[in-house]
């Protein structure tokens, strides 16, 4: 088949009918659920435990940047995002599925649009009602050091601390559609934003805060790290995820069912 085919053309956009059938599949799959709630309770409640455990310490037990330690679960529930959006693209590789979907929707392109758009929306709306909880939860034991939202950058970063999460969960999407294993993706993924950040900028100097999580985390710090800003960080942790979703749609418009 040629691939001119595949063209994302108004045709191939997602409509209200598959925007539906993909929604029912989210909301019949257990996996699915329960790692789009993770998404919350892992950042809001890891955040809230912490603070409340030592918050009052003294000014930087949350880490030395105060802003990026009052989203200090985001590091646990980004694990949760990604698999949000591994699951549900792993469950069309399994027993045939995705010819199953096919058969529903012949449009491979307006298939996979579906599945991003229900991801994007469903990781967003978690992801920001995520980031208020979290704030709020977590400077309420914080005492003498809590932060408002009035403060420089807060609500940047609240709104920032949802996108984030929300990229990581179409990155992982991205690269499940690729690679056709959602196992694959967890075990590479979860190290890959975990630590290899890390490593990489020991060994080449600077390097590490282009990694997805480092830059996307940016959005989150009051101050600069590197070179890489608040919004210049979240565009870097853009990029890495519209590579993966443009290299899963490149597969999936390809390979045979």
């Amino acid at each position: 088949m040629e691939i001119g085919a595949h063209v994302m053309t108004a045709a191939a956009l997602p409509n209200i009918r598959v925007l539906h059938s993909e929604w029912i599949k989210i909301r019949s799959s257990r996996a699915a659920i329960g790692s789009l709630t993770a998404v919350f309770l892992a950042t809001a409640g890891i955040t809230a435990l912490t603070a409340a455990a030592i918050g009052t310490a003294e000014e930087g037990a949350m880490g030395d940047d105060r802003l990026l330690g009052a989203f200090y679960g985001v590091n646990f529930g980004q694990i949760a995002a990604i698999a949000f959006g591994t699951t549900i693209f792993a469950g069309e590789f399994r027993n045939g599925a995705l010819r199953v979907s096919l058969t529903a929707v012949p449009n491979r392109t307006r298939l996979y649009l579906s599945k991003v758009a229900m991801i994007a929306g469903l990781g967003f709306l978690i992801g920001q009602i995520t980031g208020v909880v979290t704030f709020v939860a977590g400077q309420a034991f914080m005492g003498k050091y809590a932060l408002g939202l009035g403060d420089p950058g807060v609500l940047r970063a609240v709104f920032g601390s949802g996108v984030y999460l929300t990229l990581m969960a179409l990155l992982a999407a991205g690269l499940t559609a690729l690679v056709r294993s959602g196992t694959l993706v967890m075990s590479l993924l979860i190290p890959f934003v975990l630590i290899l950040p890390f490593v990489v900028g020991q060994v080449a100097g600077g390097a590490g805060q282009f990694m997805p999580d480092r830059a996307g985390q940016m959005v989150m710090r009051a101050a600069t790290d590197g070179s890489l800003g608040p919004w210049t960080g979240l565009g870097v942790a853009t990029l890495w995820s519209l590579l993966a979703l443009a290299g899963g749609w490149l597969a999936v418009s390809r390979r045979a069912a």
